[in-house]
């Protein structure tokens, strides 16, 4: 269960400014629905050019909800050039910190604001100027640069808080390296080999008790903090037969959670190839 301040707790089960403000000056939209997260923000300005109202929308988890109401409190009254000093660092901070795991719900909130600010300016990116690295969840290279130069990441894990980036399919691991080892000029860890000692291949028994440990230990505790559940019903060679519980038994997206999520660490910490399958009820 993640460890949540009462900040956040009173900005999840008591939002400000939730909804759409009418006939809005600025839109940001982030993020996507097919990704697991997504924000859109809507805000006018006075005859100061100061944000006058600014409200959001947001399909995402507590963190998300919080730090969207939180970006939306601190940013109402500021011009435009001081809304854009805001960082995801001051969201956290102002919510009395967020779980390490949920940064990349700060993040969000900075990029909708950022995107406001453009769509007000009338700026566009230019096509060809940024890469997609994570395809799972659409993050950019100019993404992670920002964001790891902001928050001073120096390792994968840290990306994978803050952006989600490298949280499914792991293929754009060494990509992510990469862009770290050229942004602090250091040297990638070459990746270690997972071997049994001797060189031994895992036993029927051992496969078992690693995925049930992998799944207390990585798997269920996030699932469980959004209201969600998974039971492990049974394990045919290298398919694994699960039954979503609690919210994941009826959200539109469990199963991205299982193939990006659950299979992903599945494979991640016991063996690639592992592949996971709902049982229907």
């Amino acid at each position: 269960m993640w460890d949540y301040s009462d900040k956040v707790k009173d900005h999840f089960l008591h939002p400000r400014n939730v909804g759409e403000v009418e006939n809005p000056d600025a839109i940001g939209e982030v993020g996507s629905l097919a990704c697991g997260d997504a924000l859109r923000l809507t805000l006018k300005l006075d005859e100061n050019q100061r944000i006058k109202e600014i409200k959001f929308q947001t399909f995402g988890c507590a963190s998300a909800i919080a730090s969207s109401s939180a970006l939306t409190e601190i940013a109402k009254g500021k011009t435009l050039e001081e809304a854009e000093k805001i960082s995801n660092q001051d969201l956290a901070d102002f919510l009395g910190g967020l779980p390490e795991e949920k940064m990349h719900c700060s993040v969000m909130g900075k990029e909708a604001l950022d995107a406001a600010i453009a769509n007000f300016r009338g700026e566009k990116m230019v096509k060809g100027e940024f890469e997609i690295v994570c395809k799972c969840f659409g993050v950019t290279d100019r993404e992670i640069e920002r964001v790891a130069r902001d928050n001073r990441l120096t390792t994968l894990e840290q990306v994978t808080d803050f952006t989600k980036a490298g949280g499914g399919c792991q293929a754009c691991h060494p990509k992510i390296k990469e862009i770290l080892a050229g942004l602090w000029q250091i040297l990638p860890e070459e990746p270690a080999e997972k071997n049994l000692p001797g060189g031994k291949k895992l036993t029927n028994l051992q496969k078992i008790r690693l995925i049930e440990e992998t799944l207390e230990r990585e798997i269920l505790p996030p699932i469980r903090s959004d209201g969600g559940d998974l039971e492990l019903v049974d394990i045919d060679g290298n398919t694994i037969y699960v039954a979503l519980r609690g919210n994941c038994s009826f959200c539109p997206q469990s199963q991205f959670t299982l193939k990006n999520f659950v299979e992903a660490k599945l494979r991640e910490f016991v063996s690639s190839d592992l592949v996971v399958e709902e049982v229907k009820p």
